[in-house]
């Protein structure tokens, strides 16, 4: 039947129920480690001469079929699945460097990847530089000899900037450097950054992928020579694996990605435009936004703009931190990709270890909010964002005595 498309893969991809017993959903083999037919069988699997498994810190039944299944839809050779999304991060980077080397990453990370960036300067002399990859010619000047890899989130946590992936991988094959891509705000449905050029792909399945917040996981996808590479040494040695149990739910969410994904950007998309008219906001920051200055790279590398919003408001940090305090519906929390909606303030939360300068440079304020648009009815949320507007205009016209 030849290749089949995202939604039918997401269901099928890695799964036959004939090798199962008929079983319709991926049985859990919640197992720690496997029985051998013979001490001569053990023996040639320890070896390599034989395939089989062993101990499930090396490889689970449902966990393979995990990793088949994001190989497929993120169009990869082979998948390694994560305890975390930061165990995925640091797996692949520490494949790829050495001391004395250099990452060079997008102007812009995730809180603890920044943090892993540092412990990895300091304890390993592994220097790292932030651009914003906005040319060729700012991508080459960028890089030196001693550049092991290029690093990018696309869009940005949390200014949601984009980076044209395709451009800098064709200048990341001229010089010979893999291009790494945290693609978790796009998921697979979105953004496939390896059929763009790029070398790796890495996602915090906590995420979208889940996608009912009950899951701490992360995938990493690239060539399967490569990615085997990683399993046998960096995986297998520093063990951050993903349990059974955790890789079965992730198949269950897996299920209803595309489904859910639409219903994401649909709803984003309405709160978008609803945020960049309002008169208590400052800024939006959303890829669908035509007048958004990387709109152009949406259009031509996402199928759609994501779940994902920033905003900031006319005000300070403690303006955005009573906003919150207000809502109702919509929850103060880290992470995204629910069905809830969730709302939080970078500055102080997940990017609260990156120094304030450094956060200044990445286009971090303080009064800047991050709101991960939720499966609920679009209207009910804009109401809750509504109401929570009036109530910081109420406090404000009382602080100024307007209102007695």
């Amino acid at each position: 039947m030849g290749e089949k498309r995202f939604e039918t893969e997401v269901i099928h991809s890695g799964y036959s129920p004939e090798e199962f017993r008929g079983s319709l959903a991926p049985p859990l083999f919640q197992t720690s480690t496997f029985t051998f037919d013979s001490a001569e069988q053990g023996a040639r699997r320890f070896a390599g001469e034989e395939e089989g498994f062993i101990y499930s810190r090396l490889g689970n039944p449902t966990v393979s079929i995990l990793e088949e299944r994001m190989a497929a839809i993120e169009k990869g050779e082979k998948a390694l699945a994560f305890g975390s999304g930061m165990a995925a991060v640091s797996a692949v980077l520490v494949h790829l460097t050495k001391a004395g080397d250099h990452i060079l990453c997008s102007q812009g990370v995730y809180g603890c990847t920044f943090g892993l960036l540092q412990l990895m300067k300091d304890k390993y002399n592994i220097s790292h530089d932030f651009s914003m990859m906005a040319s060729k010619e700012e991508l080459l000047a960028a890089i030196t000899p001693q550049t092991a890899c290029i690093y990018i989130e696309t869009p940005i946590n949390p200014t949601m900037r984009l980076v044209d992936l395709k451009m800098v991988a064709e200048v990341a094959k001229e010089k010979g450097i893999p291009v790494v891509v945290d693609n978790t705000f796009s998921s697979p449905y979105l953004q496939n950054p390896l059929e763009l050029g790029c070398d790796f792909v890495i996602h915090s399945a906590t995420k979208y992928i889940c996608g009912h917040g009950d899951v701490i996981a992360g995938i990493a996808i690239g060539r399967k020579d490569v990615m085997s590479e990683i399993a046998m040494h960096t995986q297998k040695d520093i063990g951050g694996i993903i349990s059974p149990f955790d890789a079965w739910l992730l198949l269950r969410g897996l299920k209803t990605l595309p489904v859910r994904m639409d219903r994401h950007c649909e709803n984003a998309e309405k709160l978008a435009n609803y945020l960049s008219g309002h008169s208590e906001v400052d800024e939006i920051f959303y890829p669908g936004d035509p007048n958004n200055p990387d709109y152009s790279i949406a259009k031509k590398q996402m199928r759609k703009p994501g779940g994902l919003i920033a905003f900031t408001l006319k005000g300070d940090q403690k303006t955005a931190q009573t906003f919150m305090n207000k809502l109702k519906l919509i929850k103060i929390a880290v992470s995204l990709g629910d069905a809830e909606t969730l709302i939080q303030h970078p500055a102080t939360m997940t990017h609260a270890v990156v120094p304030k300068e450094a956060r200044e440079k990445m286009g971090i304020k303080e009064n800047m909010l991050r709101l991960s648009v939720g499966l609920e009815a679009w209207e009910d949320l804009k109401d809750d964002l509504e109401a929570a507007f009036e109530s910081v205009r109420k406090e404000n016209r009382q602080e100024t005595g307007m209102v007695r």
